[in-house]
C-alpha cells in the first residue's frame, strides 16, 4: 500500500482553447476537463491505473472540497481527508492549440491548529498499512514551514519509507527529516541553493548536496532529457524517446508514482528509474493530468536508455 499526501488539494480545470490566448479579450473555451487537483493526487491516480493499491489523504472543505472527493471516488482512488471549513482552493490551466500551457493556480485558504492536529492524530493511523508515503506539493497557510519535516520524521520512526516533492522552504525543512527520496527538478535546485545550473555536471553536483545530507535517493527531473538518479555513490541517467508532448503538467507527479511503486517493490535502483521515467514520460502524451495509454507506456519503456555517470 501506498499513501499519498496532498496538504493543498485543488479542483484543476483543463480549459482548451481553439486559438492563441490574447490577453484582455473574450477568449471561448472548447473543452473542460475537471480533475481532483494537487501533486499527491496526480500521484494516486498514476499509482492505480498501474494496478497498485493507494489510499490519498490531506485537507478538503466546503462545496469543493465535496466535488474532490466525488472526482476522487469516479478515479477508483480511495481516499480518508481531514474536512476543514474553508474551501477547497481551484486552479485553471489553460491549453493553446499548440499545446502551450498557462497556469492559473490559487493559493489555498488558512487552515486551524485543531484541523493540524485531527490532520496528524489521522495520518498516524492512515499510514499504518502503508509501505510508501508521498508528501507532494505547496503547504496551505496556518501550517508551519517545518511540516512536512515532521511528517517524514514520523514516517520514519514507524518505518516507512518516504519520497518528498516540494519546494521551497518547505523543501529544505523537509531534507531536515531525512526523506528517503527526493524528486526536485533543476529549477527547484536552483531555488534551493542559490545557484545557476546549465550542465548534467552541475546538476548531478547540486543533487549530491542533498545526498550527502543522508537523502538515499536523490532523482533530478529534467523535463525531456529524462532525469538521473544518486544512490549509494552511483549516478544513473535514464533518457525517453523523443514523443510528441501534449501536456506536461502532471509529469514530475508520475515520476514519483513509479518511484514509490518501485520503493514498494524494493526494485533495483536502475530499473525503478527506468520505470519512473517511462511513465512520466507516457503522461505528457496524455490531454488528462495523471493518466496515460497503458500501450503508448509499454512501447516507452522498451526504448529509455540508462548510463551510469563515474
Amino acid at each position: 500500500m501506498i499513501t499519498t499526501v496532498t496538504l493543498n488539494a485543488s479542483i484543476d480545470k483543463a480549459y482548451y482553447l481553439e486559438h492563441q490566448l490574447s490577453v484582455g479579450k473574450v477568449m471561448r473555451v472548447k473543452k473542460v476537463i475537471n480533475s481532483a487537483g494537487g501533486k499527491g493526487l496526480n500521484v494516486a491516480r498514476i499509482i492505480n491505473l498501474l494496478g497498485e493499491k493507494v489510499i490519498a489523504t490531506g485537507f478538503v472543505g466546503g462545496n469543493n472540497g465535496n466535488y474532490l472527493l466525488e472526482l476522487l471516488n469516479n478515479d477508483g482512488i480511495t481516499s480518508s481527508f481531514t474536512t476543514v471549513q474553508s474551501e477547497t482552493r481551484s486552479c485553471i490551466n489553460v491549453i493553446e492549440e499548440n499545446f502551450r500551457s498557462t497556469e492559473f493556480l490559487e493559493s489555498g485558504e488558512k487552515i486551524t491548529d485543531d484541523e493540524i492536529s485531527q490532520f496528524l492524530e489521522n495520518f498516524q493511523h492512515q499510514i499504518e498499512g502503508s509501505e510508501v508515503v508521498t508528501i507532494s506539493g505547496s503547504i496551505p497557510k496556518g501550517i508551519k514551514n517545518e511540516f512536512y519535516k515532521d511528517l517524514i520524521e514520523m514516517c520514519n520512526k514507524m518505518g516507512k519509507k518516504v519520497i518528498l516533492d516540494s519546494s521551497g522552504i518547505s523543501f529544505q525543512k523537509g531534507l531536515l527529516g531525512k526523506p528517503t527520496l527526493v524528486k526536485p527538478n533543476k529549477e527547484e535546485l536552483e531555488a534551493v541553493f542559490e545557484c545557476d545550473i546549465n550542465s548534467l555536471t552541475e546538476v548531478i553536483k547540486v543533487g549530491k548536496k542533498i545526498s550527502d545530507q543522508g537523502v538515499p535517493y536523490v532523482v533530478v527531473s529534467l523535463g525531456k532529457n529524462g532525469a538521473i538518479m544518486i544512490h549509494d555513490n552511483r549516478v544513473y541517467h535514464a533518457r525517453p524517446p523523443l514523443v510528441k508532448a501534449i501536456n506536461t503538467v502532471g509529469c514530475g507527479d508520475s515520476m514519483v508514482a513509479g518511484l514509490a511503486i518501485g520503493l514498494e517493490k524494493n526494485t533495483d535502483p536502475k530499473d525503478c528509474l527506468i520505470y519512473a521515467v517511462a511513465v512520466g514520460t507516457a503522461n505528457a502524451m496524455s490531454t488528462r493530468t495523471g493518466y496515460f495509454d497503458i500501450r503508448e507506456f509499454e512501447k516507452i519503456l522498451k526504448n529509455i536508455e540508462v548510463t551510469e555517470i563515474v
